[in-house]
């Protein structure tokens, strides 16, 4: 877990610095130092006046252009006239190229990860008529939100759908006035989605919890008390009392709020349906084992052409996500506790196995993130160098040096106490 992120954090870093390394040196100005990670230095080595090197602490990495005034502070050239090859000597124009080129570079290697990965992978979906087969398990979180197992869903915001990646578009919960039309025991009703339900699906547990296709299931194996009751392997449990089930989750769920008492079970035997009276264990179980059967998965592949719309969708999509949930929270729509992760949160993201498809999407995912973070208008980030530099441009006044540091030393408290709060309010989750 946390060997990936830091792998993927060096990946997009380092891709996010050369595009400030590369784009400075095209404008013949000086690049002092470019490093992945942060001081102490594990090791480094120069080329052509450029000292490049490994920090030992592996949560960023930063250039040092000649002549800028950036979260390093150095401010030593400010009282002496500018040399040829040093940032502030530059045109505007070439400036801010050299500001945005980290954000650039990152949105491309974006771009790139989520054209090959549709490329290579195509997609792989459930589709609407699979999961509306046997309907809906609400779990928790569907529940909160007005389904009921059992439940096909029709439209989405009366519009038709086609794969079950549409059922959690976060988009849907950032709205208030989502709506899901469904048939529910052979009447169709519409569920209005609570507003601010995106406080609630703000992770992968979160929208493990929400909804899901059912899985019918076979016993496998009978013993104890199935056993005493004359189930055998082959049956299907198709009802427990008055209640008709799918799902193995449905059968567990009536097992634990009947512990330790008798339950009637109608099975499908050979397409005959047979009714056995089977007593629950203090444990909630019976004993049986069971095997589900298979879902039906639809692919679709994409050409080369076809890849590069989908995955620069997908890119981009990540990127108008973020600007509506920082809209929220700007709002008080969203809380900001349960939806900022600082390192802890993202290293979670990758989950405990090393699955490289599951590895490059969340480094596709963080680029576009550190892209639409990095152009945020805040003095220290690159959205900050290049909001002075287009008012030079436009006004053709350019800030004072002392302006740039003051600003910059703001934007760096700014940034800290950012960085201190998602990191303990990932620690105070860890605990709730």
């Amino acid at each position: 877990m946390a060997a990936q992120m830091i792998l993927a954090l060096s990946i997009i870093v380092g891709i996010h610095e050369f595009g400030h390394l590369l784009t400075a040196k095209i404008f013949g100005m000086r690049v002092e130092k470019y490093f992945i990670g942060f001081p102490p230095k594990i090791f480094s080595f120069n080329y052509k006046g450029t000292e490049y090197g490994l920090g030992s602490i592996p949560l960023g990495g930063f250039v040092k252009i000649s002549g800028i005034i950036d979260e390093s502070m150095d401010t030593t050239h400010i009282n002496k006239e500018p040399e040829s090859w040093e940032f502030r000597s530059k045109p505007a124009w070439q400036r801010l190229v050299v500001m945005l080129g980290g954000i650039i570079f990152n949105v491309i290697t974006g771009l790139v990860i989520f054209t090959m990965i549709t490329f290579n992978n195509g997609e792989t979906y459930l589709s609407k008529d699979e999961i509306n087969k046997n309907g809906i398990l609400a779990l928790d979180l569907g529940l909160d939100a007005g389904f009921k197992t059992g439940d096909k869903i029709l439209l989405i915001n009366g519009e038709e759908w086609e794969r079950d990646s549409e059922l959690f578009d976060p988009n849907l919960f950032f709205d208030d006035n989502t709506t899901f039309t469904v048939i529910r025991n052979g009447e169709k009703l519409q569920i209005k989605i609570p507003d601010n339900f995106i406080n609630k699906m703000n992770s992968r547990e979160a929208m493990s919890s929400f909804i899901k296709a059912r899985i019918p299931f076979t016993i496998d194996s009978v013993y104890n008390n199935a056993f005493k009751a004359g189930l055998e392997k082959g049956d299907k449990i198709v009802k427990v009392d008055e209640t008709y089930i799918v799902d193995l989750y449905e059968l567990k769920t009536i097992l634990d709020q009947n512990k330790s008492s008798i339950i009637q079970v109608t099975i499908n035997r050979n397409e005959t349906l047979i009714d056995k009276v089977v007593e629950i264990s203090n444990d909630a179980t019976i004993g049986i084992k069971v095997i589900g059967e298979p879902l039906l998965f639809s692919q679709r592949e994409y050409d080369f052409k076809e890849s590069l719309i989908v995955g620069t969708q997908k890119a981009f999509g990540i990127v108008f996500l973020n600007i509506r949930a920082f809209g929220k929270m700007f709002s008080g729509d969203i809380d900001p506790s349960k939806n900022l992760s600082g390192p802890i949160g993202i290293a979670q993201i990758f989950g405990s196995e090393w699955d490289w498809g599951n590895f490059w999407r969340i480094v596709g995912l963080l680029s576009m993130v550190l892209a639409f973070m990095n152009l945020l208008p805040i003095p220290a980030l690159d959205g900050g160098h290049a909001t002075f530099i287009i008012y030079e441009m436009i006004s053709g006044k350019k800030p004072s040096e002392k302006f740039l540091e003051y600003s910059t030393r703001f934007g760096v408290i700014i940034l800290l106490g950012l960085m201190s709060y998602v990191i303990l309010n990932d620690i105070y989750k860890l605990f709730i």
